[in-house]
C-alpha cells in the first residue's frame, strides 16, 4: 500500500480492489470514494440513532455493500470493526422482520468474510445472541402451525452467517457450548440431532495453539468415541464427520490422528489408505460400469485434488495470516504429493470416459496437472492423438478434448518438470482442425473451445528468425522456435475450416418463405463458438499473420453470394473480427470524416430495410467508437507482439500468466475534437428525424408507416452510440414518496464522460418527442406494433442505457478472463444500481404502464419487461405505481377491457426475478393490492370462462403464497445500537458529514418508532378487515372467496393476535361446504388455540437436590442413581391426589439421560398456574367465540361429520393438524367440552370404518396431550372416560386402522412424563403394535415396563400368523433399543440382548444339533395336539428371524457377539439359488444373512467372526458352505480397511476361501474361484508368487485313466480326489485372470499359456476365462 495514498484518503484502507488502478482516471477515484464512505458512515450512524430502520438503515446499509462491490473493503480497520460490530447488534435484535434480517446477515457476512483482514484481538463476537436467532428461526416452534412464514433461503443464510462468525466467539465459548447442548445428547431422541449439528455449526476450531485446551481438547475424544461407537449410520453422523473435517484442516500437525486412523490426517498412513481405496474401487470407474453411485464416485475424484491443491497454497503460497500455521513437520513434501497423484491416476483416467461425462475427471486432471505435469500430462496425450485420428468415435474425441482444455496451461508453460509439454502444442492444434465438423455439432464446439484454450495461452508469433539471431536458446526453445514457424498455416488452415462450415450452414429456400430471423439454436451456438475463436485468434496473433488472414477473409466474403439468414450472419462475424473497422479507435476515424458522412446520408434512408439497418449499424459504431472510453488493445501480454524478435522473443511468454501491477492497459478517452464530431453527426442525423416524427405527431405531416419505424431506427442507433455523452434525463425527484429522517439522495459516481452543459441534450429532446410519438400512435393506430416495439426500446434506452448494456456488463462478469477483468470497473460504473425516481420517470412510467396493458400482446410483454426493470432501478418508485395499476382491477372502473385488465394482472406479477407488485414485503403495499385482487372478481372484465384469466390468478395467489414472509410489527432498535452507532460518528477518517442526533433529534426518533409500530398493527387490523368485508360479499365468485381466505391465512403471526372478527370466520369456516377451506381454517384454528394460548409459570430446580445424591464427576450416560427417580416405577406411581402434587414431572425426555442441564426448568405448581375452567364472563373475546361454538352440540355435530368424512379414498393418514387443534381446545379450556363430544366419541369408537376410527384417535391423542396441566381429580375422570373407549376401539382394529391407532398412542406419548400417562400404559400391556410407539416416545424412561412386556412376549413368541410375528419382532427392537454400548454410557437397566439371546438358544437346541434339512412343514392351523419341540423351534426361529430383520437397520450398534452364535443355524437353512417362490423362513434367513454380512465390524471382532465362518465351512451341508462364502464376499468388502489393517485376518481369509476351492461340492468350488478373482480386483489379496505355483502344482495333478474306470458304472459317480483338486488349480488360475477385467497385467500371458493345457480336461473341469478373454 502506497504512502501518497493513505494520505489522500487519510487512512490505511483494510483491502482495496487492484484492478481500480487501471482506470483511466484512477487519480480521481479516492477522493470519490472517501465522499462517499463518509455519506453512508454519518447517515448510517444517523439513521440507526434515530431508530430509522426503514427506510433509513436499509437505505444506507445498502449503499454500504453497493460500495463493497466497487471499492472492495476500502475502510480503516476501526472503521471495519465498528461496521461488524454495528450489523451484528441490528442482525440479533429479536423482533427484526425476517426478510429485512437477511439483507443485514448478508451484507455482515461480506464484511467478515475475509477472515485474514481482522485477528481475533481485533474482534470479538458473542455467541449467545447467534444461537438464539438460529433456534428461534430453524427450530420455531410456531412455524408449523402457520404463525411464522420463512423465506426458504433463511437456513443458508444463517449458516453462513455463523460460519463467517465463529474465528471471534471469545476463548470460553466452547465450554458454555458444552454445557448448554451436552443435556440434549440422547441418542434415542430428536434433541441428539439438534445438539450435535449445533456442535457442527458453532464450535470454533480456529483458536491458537496456547488455547487448545480451552477448545477442541474439551470435546476431541468424547466425540471421536462417540462416532466410532455407532454403526448404523444415524442421521447425526453425517454432522460429526464434517467437525472433524474442519477440526482437521483449522489444525493440520496439532492432533495426531494416527490412532484413528482409518479416518485422515497427515502421516504416511493417510496416503497409504487412500491408495488402498483407489485400488479396491478402481474398476467401478470404468466406462462399462454405470450406476446411481457413479455421480458419488465422481464427487469423490473432483474434489479430492482440488483440497490438496489448496492445501498446497496455503502451505506454500499464501501470506502468512493471523490464523494458525501449519508446523514445518507436516507439510506435504515433494513425496508426499507424486504418492498422491500416482494414487489418482488410474480411476481419473477411466473416469475420462464415464457416460456422465468428462467434466469432473477434467477438473481432477487440471488440478493434479497443476502438481506434477510429467505424471498426468503424458498418459493423456497417450490417449488424445489416437482420439484425433479416429473418426468412428466421437465421444472419445470429446472427452479427450476436454480433458487437455483442462490441463493447457500446465502443458504450454513447460515447467521444470515437464520441459518438453510445449513442443506438443502445433500438433495437436493441427491435428484438432478435423474436429471443426458442419456435421458433428457437439464436436465442433469442443474443438472451437480447445483451439481459444490454447490461442489465449500462446501468441501466434513466427519466432522461427530468432534461431539465426540467437545463441543463447535451450534444445527445447530452438524447437518451440521452429514449430513457431507453422502458426501462419494453422491459422489459414482453420479460417478453410470455418469457410466449409459456413458453406455448408447454408439453409435451403425454406428460410427465405418462412422469414424468420432467428437461426436454430445450434447454429447460433455455433456462430458464437467460431466468432469468438476467430476473434480470439487474431487478437492474439503478430500484425504479418494479420494481414495474411485479413487478405483471405476479403477474398472469401467479396467472391461468394450468402444466403443472408445464417451462412451471412456468420461471414459477417468473421469480416467484423478481421475488419475492426467499426471498432478502429476514434482519432483514427476522423480523417474519413466527410467521407463517412456522405455515406451516411445516401444510404440511412435505403427504401430497403436491410439496406438502411446496416447503415445505422455503421452510424451506431462511428458514434460509439468516438464517444466511448474502452481499452485500445486486448493481446495477453502488455505492450502487444509488435516488438522486434530480438528484444522480446515471445515463446517465452508461452502460458503466462498476466500480471496485474504491470499490466500497462492503454485507453482511448474521447478528445474534444471527437466530441465535436459526434455532436456534429447527432445534428445532422438525429436531428432532423426528430423534427419529422414531431409534425407527424402533431398530425402536421403524414408518414407512411415503413418512415415512422425508420426514423425511430436512425434515433435508437444514435441513441447506442452517443449514449455515453448524453447526461441523464433532468426531472424534479417525487417527493415524499417515503418520509424519512435521514438524507435519502443517491451518490452519484463518476465514469469518466464529462458532459457539455452548453449543447441541446438530445436525451431530452428524444424523450419529449417519443412520448408524443407513443400518445399519436396509441390513438391513431394502435396496430402499428413495430414501430411501438421500436418506441420500447428507445424509452428503455434512454432510461437505462449509458454507454454499455446490463447485459452485456453481466456476461463480461461472467467470464473472467484476464482481458475482461480489465474492462471490469469501467462497466460497473456504468450500470448504476438504485437510481433517484424523478418527475420524468414517473411519466415515462406512466407510458409504459399505458402500453403494459394496450390491445396486442407482443406490445403488452415487450412494455412490462421494460417495466419489471425500472420498477427494479428507481428508489421507491413501486408506492407511486400501484394505485395507477389497480385502477385497471377496480370493479368501479367500467371501461377496462379484458387486455387492460390482463394486463394490469402481469404487471402485478412481475417476472420470475424481479420485483413483485403483489407482494411487496410492506404493510402499505399489501393493504391494497390483496383486498384489489379479492375485489377484482367483482369486475366486469373479469371472466372465469377465459383459461388464461384463470391461470394468471392461480400464479398470482401462488406467487404469494411462495414469497410472503412474515412482516414485522415491530421495528424497534435498541440502545445497544445507538451506542455502537455513535462510536462509528465519532471514529477516524473519512469524517461523517452530519453531526450526531441532538437530544431532541433522538427524541423525536424515538417517538416515530413508536409510532411506526402503532401504524403497523393498524394497517395488520385493516387489512384482515378489508379482507372480511369481501368475504362476506355474498357476490364474490367461488375462486376469489378461496384466494381471499388463503391471504387471510398468511396473516396470523405469532406476536399479535388474530382480530375477534377474523377469529370468528375461521371458527365458522370449520364447517364451510368446501374441503379446501376447512383444510385452512383447520390449520387456522390450530394457530388461534396457540396464540389465545394462557403462558405456564416454570421454576428452575437443581436436579442434584431432587434426587438426594451428589453430582457425579466426569461424564456418565445411561441410567445412574441421580436420574433413577425419572424413570417409571410401578411401586410408586402418583395414584392420589397427594401423590400427584409431590411428584416432580419433567416432560421431556432426553433430560438427564447424559447429564443435566445447570438449571432444569419445570412448571410451578398449580395454585401458581393460570386458572382453569374460566366462566364465559372470565373469558376474552377470542376464547368466548370459540367457547359458544364448541359447546354448541349442532355445531360439534356438523363438525364431527366432517371430521370423520374419506378424502382419498386409502391414502388418508392421521393429521398432525386437526391433533394440534383438539389439543390446544383441550389445554386452553380444560374438559368444558367433553360432555359435548362424549357421545360423539363413544359412537365412533364402535365404528370399524376407517374414517371414523381416525377421526376419534385423532381426537383422543388431541385430548391425551392437551390435558397436560389439569388437575389430578380431572385427569382420573378423564381416564375412566377414555379406558372403556380406548378397550372398545382396540377391539375393532383392522389393518388399515392399525397405523392411524399407532400414532395416535405415540403422538399421545410425546414428551411427557411416563409417570403422568401410567393408566395408558397399565391398559396398553397386552395390546402389542399400539404400544409399541407410545414406548419408543418414552426411550429409557419405562425400563421396568419393557422388562414386563418382555416376560408377556417370550411365550408368545412361537405365533403362528405371520403379522403378528412381524409386529412382535418390531415390539423387540424397540425393547432392546436402549441396550446400547456408547461411550461413557452405564450399561442399561432397561431388557439386555445378551441375556435374551442365551434363552433362546436353549429353546433352538434341536434345530442346531440336528443334521437334517429344515423343512419349514409347520401347519398354519394351531394343532389341538402337542407339537414337538422341533416344531416349536421352527417357529420361535420365523419369530427370531423378523426381530434380527427389524433390528437391523434401527438399532445403533449391532449385538455382533449374539448375533455370532445364531449364524451356522442361518447358514443352514439360507437357499442358494435365486429364486423368490421359497417359504418364509428360508427367504428371512437369507435376508437376515444379508443384513448382518453388512454390518459394520470392530478390529476386535474379526477374529470371532471369521473363526465362527471357520468352524461352519467344515459343516457337512454344503448349502451352509457355499453361503459362507456369499457371506464372506460382501463382509470383507463392506469391512475392508479395518481387514486390511490386520494381517492375519487377510490371511485367514485367504486360508478360507483357498480350502473352499478344493471342496467336493462343484457349486462351492465355483463360488469360491468368483470370490477369489473378487478379492484380487480389489486388491485385497495380492496374486503372489506362492499362490501362483500352488495353483499350477494344483492343475497337474493326474487323472487316473479312462480304461481303469469300470465300465459298467454309472457316470456320476462321486470325483475322485485327483479330479477335485486339478479343478481347483484350473479354477485358482482363472479367477486371476478375471480379476483384471480391463487391461493385461504382466503375470497374465504365462497364466493363459498354463490353462490353456486344459481345455480339453473331462467334465466338470471348463476353462471359462478364456472365452471372456476377447473383451
Amino acid at each position: 500500500m502506497n504512502k501518497a495514498q493513505s494520505d489522500t484518503l487519510g487512512f490505511v484502507p483494510q483491502k482495496d480492489i487492484v484492478y481500480n488502478k487501471l482506470l483511466p482516471y484512477a487519480e480521481r477515484l479516492d477522493e470519490e470514494s472517501n465522499d462517499i464512505l463518509s455519506q453512508i458512515k454519518s447517515n448510517l450512524c444517523r439513521a440507526v440513532q434515530l431508530r430509522e430502520i426503514w427506510p433509513g438503515v436499509l437505505f444506507w446499509t445498502r449503499k454500504l455493500s453497493t460500495y463493497m462491490r466497487l471499492y472492495g473493503r476500502k475502510f480503516s480497520k476501526e472503521d471495519h470493526v465498528l461496521f461488524i460490530k454495528l450489523l451484528y447488534e441490528l442482525v440479533t435484535i429479536p423482533k427484526l422482520e425476517i426478510s429485512m434480517m437477511q439483507g443485514l446477515a448478508r451484507l455482515l457476512i461480506n464484511l467478515l468474510k475475509k477472515r485474514e483482514l481482522l485477528s481475533r484481538e481485533d474482534l470479538e463476537l458473542r455467541w449467545r445472541p447467534l444461537y438464539e436467532l438460529h433456534d428461534r428461526i430453524l427450530f420455531s416452534k410456531t412455524e408449523h402451525l402457520g404463525l411464522n412464514w420463512f423465506p426458504n433461503s433463511v437456513e443458508s443464510v444463517l449458516k453462513t452467517l455463523v460460519k463467517c462468525c465463529r474465528p471471534y466467539f471469545a476463548e470460553s465459548a466452547t465450554q458454555e457450548m458444552l454445557d448448554e447442548w451436552r443435556p440434549l445428547l440422547c441418542p434415542f431422541d430428536v434433541t441428539m440431532q439438534r445438539a450435535i449439528s449445533y456442535f457442527e455449526l458453532f464450535l470454533p476450531t480456529t483458536l491458537p495453539p496456547e488455547l487448545h485446551d480451552k477448545g477442541f481438547k474439551l470435546w476431541f475424544d468424547e466425540f471421536i468415541t462417540l462416532w466410532l461407537s455407532v454403526q448404523n449410520l444415524p442421521s447425526w453422523e453425517l454432522h460429526l464427520v464434517n467437525l472433524f473435517a474442519r477440526l482437521t484442516n483449522d489444525n493440520i500437525g496439532y492432533i495426531d490422528w494416527d490412532p484413528h486412523i482409518s479416518k485422515g490426517g497427515p502421516s504416511k498412513q493417510a496416503q497409504a489408505q487412500l491408495s488402498g481405496l483407489f485400488n479396491s474401487i478402481t474398476s467401478f470407474f470404468h466406462p462399462s460400469n454405470h450406476g446411481r453411485w457413479l455421480m458419488k464416485l465422481m464427487k469423490l475424484l473432483q474434489r479430492l485434488p482440488a483440497s490438496v491443491v489448496r492445501r498446497l497454497h496455503r502451505e506454500r503460497y499464501k501470506k502468512p495470516t493471523w490464523l494458525t500455521p501449519i508446523p514445518e513437520s507436516h507439510k506435504l513434501t515433494e513425496e508426499d504429493i507424486t504418492c498422491f497423484v500416482q494414487s489418482m491416476m488410474q480411476p481419473v483416467l477411466l473416469a475420462m470416459f464415464s457416460k456422465t461425462g468428462s467434466l469432473a475427471a477434467a477438473q481432477a486432471l487440471q488440478n493434479l496437472a497443476l502438481m506434477r505435469p510429467e505424471l498426468v500430462i503424458p498418459p493423456v496425450l497417450e490417449k488424445t492423438y489416437p482420439a484425433l485420428e479416429t473418426l468412428t468415435e466421437p465421444h472419445q474425441l470429446t472427452a479427450t478434448l476436454s480433458c487437455m482444455i483442462g490441463v493447457a496451461r500446465s502443458l504450454v508453460s513447460g515447467a521444470q518438470r515437464f520441459p518438453e509439454g510445449p513442443t506438443h502444442m502445433l500438433p495437436l492444434l493441427m491435428r484438432a482442425l478435423p474436429g471443426v465438423d458442419p456435421n458433428d455439432f457437439s464436436k465442433c464446439m469442443i474443438t472451437f473451445q480447445f483451439i481459444a484454450t490454447f490461442v489465449t495461452l500462446v501468441p501466434l508469433v513466427d519466432c522461427s528468425s530468432a534461431l539465426h539471431e540467437r545463441t543463447d536458446l535451450t534444445e527445447v526453445e530452438r524447437e518451440m522456435c521452429s514449430a513457431s514457424a507453422e502458426f501462419e498455416d494453422f491459422v489459414l488452415l482453420f479460417m478453410d475450416r470455418c469457410f466449409a462450415l459456413i458453406d455448408s450452414s447454408t439453409l435451403e429456400q425454406t428460410r427465405e418463405e418462412t422469414e424468420t430471423e432467428k437461426m436454430t439454436h445450434l447454429e447460433s451456438l455455433v456462430e458464437l463458438g467460431l466468432s469468438s475463436t476467430f476473434s480470439t485468434i487474431l487478437t492474439q496473433c503478430s500484425l504479418d499473420i494479420f494481414k495474411v488472414a485479413l487478405g483471405k477473409v476479403f477474398n472469401f466474403a467479396t467472391t461468394n453470394i450468402f444466403e443472408t439468414r445464417v451462412a451471412g450472419r456468420m461471414v459477417a462475424d468473421m469480416c467484423r473480427a478481421a475488419s475492426k473497422v467499426t471498432r478502429v479507435d476514434g482519432d483514427k476515424v476522423l480523417p474519413y470524416r466527410s467521407d463517412l458522412v456522405q455515406i451516411l446520408q445516401l444510404t440511412l434512408h435505403l427504401k430497403c430495410k436491410q439496406g438502411y439497418i446496416l447503415a445505422c449499424n455503421l452510424l451506431h459504431h462511428i458514434l460509439r467508437s468516438s464517444a466511448l472510453t474502452y481499452p485500445t488493445e486486448y493481446c495477453s501480454m502488455p505492450g502487444g507482439f509488435h516488438q522486434p524478435i530480438s528484444d522480446y522473443l515471445p515463446i517465452k511468454d508461452w502460458g503466462r500468466p498476466g500480471d496485474l501491477w504491470n499490466l500497462d492497459i492503454r485507453w482511448h478517452v474521447p478528445s474534444v475534437e471527437e466530441n465535436s464530431f459526434v455532436f456534429y453527426v447527432l445534428d445532422l442525423i438525429l436531428q432532423p428525424e426528430l423534427q419529422r416524427l414531431q409534425r407527424f405527431a402533431q398530425g402536421e405531416q403524414d408518414m407512411g408507416r415503413d418512415d415512422v419505424l425508420q426514423s425511430l431506427t436512425i434515433i435508437q442507433h444514435c441513441l447506442l452510440g452517443a449514449g455515453n455523452l448524453m447526461p441523464p434525463l433532468k426531472g424534479e425527484p417525487i417527493p415524499e414518496l417515503v418520509h424519512s429522517m435521514v438524507n435519502l439522495d443517491e451518490t452519484t459516481l463518476y465514469t469518466g464522460a464529462n458532459y457539455d452543459e452548453s449543447r441541446e441534450n438530445y436525451r431530452d429532446a428524444v424523450c419529449g418527442v417519443m412520448r408524443r410519438l407513443l400518445h399519436y400512435i396509441l390513438e391513431h393506430s394502435e396496430d402499428d406494433t413495430k414501430s411501438l416495439f421500436s418506441i420500447i426500446k428507445i424509452i428503455s434506452d434512454l432510461m437505462h442505457f449509458r454507454g454499455s448494456h446490463k447485459h452485456e456488463f453481466d456476461t463480461r462478469w461472467k467470464s473472467f478472463n484476464l482481458v475482461k477483468k480489465s474492462m471490469e470497473n469501467r462497466l460497473r460504473r456504468l450500470t448504476v444500481e438504485g437510481c433517484q425516481y424523478r418527475s420524468i420517470h414517473q411519466e415515462l412510467m406512466k407510458d409504459l404502464l399505458r402500453l403494459s396493458t394496450s390491445t396486442y400482446s407482443q406490445v403488452r410483454s415487450r412494455a412490462q419487461g421494460v417495466l419489471y426493470t425500472a420498477l427494479g432501478t428507481y428508489n421507491f418508485c413501486c408506492r407511486d405505481l400501484i394505485p395507477h395499476v389497480l385502477e385497471f382491477l377496480n370493479p368501479e372502473n367500467s371501461t377496462v377491457t379484458q387486455q387492460q385488465f390482463k394486463g394490469a394482472l402481469y404487471c402485478l406479477l412481475g417476472n420470475h426475478s424481479g420485483v413483485c407488485l403483489a407482494n411487496l414485503h410492506d404493510w402499505d403495499c399489501i393493504a391494497v393490492t390483496w383486498p384489489a385482487i379479492v375485489r377484482s372478481g367483482l369486475s366486469s372484465a373479469m371472466s372465469l370462462e377465459k383459461p388464461s384469466i384463470v391461470r394468471l390468478f392461480d400464479d398470482l395467489a401462488d406467487k404469494i403464497h411462495r414469497q410472503y414472509e412474515t412482516i414485522g410489527v415491530d421495528f424497534s432498535i435498541p440502545a445497544e445500537c445507538c451506542a455502537v452507532a455513535k462510536q462509528l460518528m465519532i471514529a477516524g477518517n473519512p469524517v461523517p458529514g452530519e453531526p450526531v442526533p441532538s437530544e431532541e433529534e433522538a427524541a423525536e426518533g424515538l417517538k416515530r418508532q413508536e409510532l411506526k409500530n402503532l401504524e403497523s398493527v393498524e394497517k395488520y387490523k385493516r387489512l384482515i378487515g378489508d379482507l372480511l368485508d369481501f368475504l362476506n360479499n355474498r357476490n364474490m365468485p367461488w375462486k376469489f372467496e378461496q384466494i381471499a381466505i388463503g391471504f387471510m391465512s398468511l396473516l396470523l403471526r405469532d406476536d399479535h393476535q388474530l382480530p375477534p372478527p377474523a377469529v370468528l370466520f375461521f371458527v365458522k369456516s370449520l364447517n364451510h361446504d368446501s374441503l379446501y377451506v376447512r383444510k385452512v381454517a383447520i390449520s387456522a384454528v390450530a394457530g388461534i388455540m396457540k396464540q389465545i394460548k394462557r403462558p405456564h409459570k416454570k421454576v428452575p430446580v437443581s436436579p442434584s437436590e431432587l434426587c438426594g445424591g451428589k453430582e457425579l464427576s466426569g461424564i456418565v450416560a445411561g441410567d445412574r442413581q441421580d436420574n433413577k427417580w425419572l424413570q417409571y416405577n410401578g411401586s410408586s406411581l402418583p395414584r392420589t391426589q397427594q401423590e400427584w402434587d409431590s411428584c416432580v414431572f419433567v416432560e421431556k425426555t432426553h433430560w438427564g439421560y447424559y447429564c443435566w442441564p445447570r438449571k432444569l426448568m419445570i412448571y410451578a405448581p398449580m395454585e401458581e398456574q393460570p386458572k382453569q375452567n374460566l366462566t364465559r364472563e372470565e373469558m376474552t373475546e377470542r376464547e368466548q367465540i370459540i367457547f359458544d361454538h364448541f359447546s354448541d352440540p349442532v355445531f360439534i355435530n356438523q363438525f364431527v361429520e366432517f371430521l370423520s368424512l374419506e378424502d382419498r379414498k386409502g391414502k388418508d393418514k392421521f393429521s398432525p393438524r386437526r391433533f394440534c387443534l383438539f389439543k390446544g381446545l383441550f389445554r386452553n379450556f380444560g374438559d368444558v367440552f367433553l360432555p359435548v363430544l362424549r357421545p360423539h366419541m363413544e359412537r365412533l369408537v364402535a365404528d370399524s370404518h376407517e374414517s371414523k376410527q381416525r377421526c376419534v384417535a385423532e381426537i383422543m391423542s388431541g385430548l391425551i396431550r392437551g390435558c397436560k396441566h389439569w388437575s389430578f381429580f380431572k385427569v382420573e375422570s378423564l381416564w375412566e372416560l377414555l379406558c372403556p373407549l380406548l378397550r372398545t376401539a382396540l377391539s375393532n382394529i383392522t389393518i388399515e386402522t392399525y397405523a392411524d391407532w399407532g400414532t395416535c398412542i405415540a403422538t399421545a406419548c410425546e414428551s411427557r412424563d411416563p409417570r403422568k400417562l401410567h393408566w395408558l400404559f397399565e391398559m396398553l400391556m397386552d395390546r402389542l403394535y399400539v404400544l409399541q410407539g407410545g414406548l419408543a416416545q418414552q426411550e429409557w424412561r419405562v425400563p421396568e415396563l419393557l422388562h414386563r412386556l418382555l416376560q408377556y412376549l417370550e411365550p408368545k413368541l412361537t405365533q403362528v400368523y405371520k403379522n403378528v410375528r412381524e409386529r412382535i419382532g418390531s415390539v423387540l427392537t424397540y425393547i432392546f433399543m436402549i441396550d446400547v454400548n456408547l461411550p461413557y454410557t452405564q450399561p442399561t437397566t432397561s431388557p439386555r440382548i445378551s441375556d435374551f439371546t442365551e434363552r433362546i438358544l436353549l429353546q433352538l437346541k434341536p434345530l442346531i444339533e440336528g443334521d437334517e434339512e429344515i423343512q419349514n412343514h409347520v401347519v398354519e392351523e394351531n394343532d389341538v395336539g402337542e407339537q414337538d419341540e422341533r416344531t416349536q423351534a421352527i417357529k420361535l426361529l420365523k419369530t427370531v428371524l423378523k426381530w434380527l430383520i427389524a433390528s437391523a437397520g434401527r438399532s445403533f450398534s449391532t449385538a455382533v457377539p449374539e448375533q455370532l452364535r445364531l449364524l451356522p443355524l442361518l447358514f443352514k437353512i439360507a437357499p442358494v439359488e435365486n429364486d423368490d417362490s421359497y417359504d418364509e423362513l428360508k427367504r428371512d434367513a437369507k435376508t437376515c444373512l444379508s443384513l448382518m454380512s453388512q454390518g459394520l465390524l470392530y478390529t476386535d471382532q474379526i477374529p470371532m467372526v471369521l473363526s465362527a465362518l471357520q468352524e461352519i465351512s467344515g459343516s457337512s451341508s454344503w448349502h451352509a458352505r457355499y453361503t459362507v462364502l456369499t457371506y464372506l464376499q460382501i463382509m470383507v468388502f463392506y469391512n475392508l480397511f479395518t481387514y486390511m489393517s490386520d494381517q492375519e485376518a487377510v490371511n485367514g481369509v485367504r486360508a478360507l476361501v483357498v480350502r473352499l476351492l478344493e471342496d467336493e461340492q462343484l457349486e462351492v468350488r465355483e463360488m469360491a474361484a468368483t470370490t477369489l478373482s473378487g478379492f484380487l480386483q480389489c486388491n485385497f489379496l495380492s496374486m503372489d508368487a506362492p499362490m501362483q505355483t500352488h495353483f499350477e502344482a494344483l492343475c497337474k495333478t493326474r487323472l487316473p485313466k479312462k480304461k481303469t474306470r469300470e465300465l459298467g458304472s454309472t457316470v456320476d459317480t462321486i470325483p475322485s480326489a485327483d479330479l477335485v483338486r486339478r479343478h481347483a488349480g484350473v479354477l485358482g488360475l482363472s479367477a486371476c485372470i478375471l480379476s483384471s477385467p480391463y487391461d493385461v497385467p504382466t503375470w497374465m500371458p504365462q497364466l493363459l499359456m498354463d490353462l490353456s493345457a486344459h481345455l480339453n480336461d473331462t467334465q466338470p473341469i471348463e476353462v471359462r476365462a478364456i472365452t471372456y478373454f476377447p473383451r
